[in-house]
């Protein structure tokens, strides 16, 4: 009987907390999956230079206008490989960066 109560006890709890245990389980992480997704990537040809330097790393606010003063001379860029042309911005920062950057 003490075994029921307390099973009774934990459903009203439950049911009256406003807290379900499947949004717990599978909304909140897809959600913040899909909210990472969003910010893993960056397109160099749209981005502003706060987008950069929030999704790449070792890429700061000077880097981030020199890319963006660089597409705006050149154009857009046309491969993720031509951000080395960009002063100050190497095989390493792109190795840091792989999957991060998009066209």
């Amino acid at each position: 009987m003490k075994v029921f109560s307390i099973l009774c006890f934990l459903l009203c709890s439950l049911t009256f907390s406003n807290i379900s245990f499947a949004d717990s389980v599978t909304t909140k992480p897809v959600k913040q999956e899909q909210k990472q997704k969003q910010i893993d990537q960056v397109n160099i040809n749209t981005a502003s230079a706060e987008e950069l330097t929030k999704v790449l790393n070792g890429i700061g606010a000077s880097k981030a206008q020199k890319i963006i003063e660089y597409r705006e001379k050149f154009g857009p860029f046309v491969s993720v490989e031509q951000l080395k042309e960009v002063s100050g911005i190497g095989q390493a920062t792109l190795d840091k960066n792989a999957g991060k950057i998009v066209l």
